[in-house]
């Protein structure tokens, strides 16, 4: 079945979510995300396009981004092919690390803007991983509180006041408002249960009890324990059910 042709935005701007395949990590350290950033920069300058706001979770993306002079499909596979390739060599894989192509949504007015703007803001409280929107460090909010970044803040602070410091103050606490925010999301993932889990790891691993990997050497444990999460098993099912440590299987 072909794909459904995307809708392009009459203001060229999205809300674009990239995923790890099945759910998968892709951010292990800071220096992950670090180098995600690095990334974005490196081809805002190439391809021209605007980010107007973002937010980097372990296993996805969140981005309010404005088409520059090329297809997002062009920018968001230069983008995915120089990120996929460092990481892969960092963590001696192989394969695709991102879940299909990107998904995106049109954002065509400014009412819909200023609520992408939260709700990708919002997205590490909303999570449980934050309490303060401001402590949570892989998303732009800080940017527009002063912090250099890749973030262009000049035009979304323009919908609050004309006058910066009001605009600042009226843009925090727009950001921190309670509500029912609805925006573009992946569909949670189906679970796999334990039972269903321990068949899967013994057909991967070939052997006939699951605690047997943790006597396995590095490489192929390591090698096992990527296969397995790319087939949807979670960090704490593969910690419960192999008895490796959830900081080694995090590492893989």
């Amino acid at each position: 079945m072909p794909r459904k042709r995307r809708e392009k935005s009459i203001t060229g701007i999205y809300h674009v979510m990239l995923r790890g395949i099945n759910g998968q990590t892709i951010f292990h350290d800071n220096e992950d995300y670090e180098k995600l950033i690095k990334t974005l920069k490196k081809y805002k300058e190439v391809c021209g396009y605007k980010i107007y706001a973002f937010c980097f979770m372990s296993n996805h993306i969140h981005l309010l981004i404005k088409e520059g002079k090329e297809d997002l499909g062009i920018t968001f596979r230069r983008i995915g092919v120089s990120y996929v390739y460092w990481y892969n060599r960092k963590y001696s894989r192989s394969g695709h690390l991102f879940q299909d192509r990107y998904k995106s949504e049109v954002v065509e007015n400014d009412k819909y803007f200023l609520t992408v703007l939260r709700y990708i803001h919002q997205n590490p409280i909303k999570a449980g991983i934050e309490d303060d929107i401001d402590k949570y460090r892989w998303s732009s909010y800080n940017e527009y509180l002063g912090k250099n970044g890749i973030c262009d803040t000049e035009y979304p602070l323009k919908f609050f006041a004309n006058d910066k410091k009001r605009a600042l103050v009226l843009f925090k606490e727009f950001n921190i408002q309670e509500n029912d925010d609805k925006c573009l999301e992946y569909k949670k993932l189906v679970r796999i249960n334990d039972k269903e889990a321990a068949k899967i790891i013994m057909k991967v691993a070939k052997v006939k009890n699951t605690t047997q990997i943790q006597k396995f050497q590095k490489e192929r444990r390591d090698k096992v324990i990527r296969e397995l999460r790319n087939k949807g098993l979670s960090i704490r099912q593969l910690e419960r059910l192999t008895g490796i440590s959830f900081s080694i299987i995090r590492r893989v």
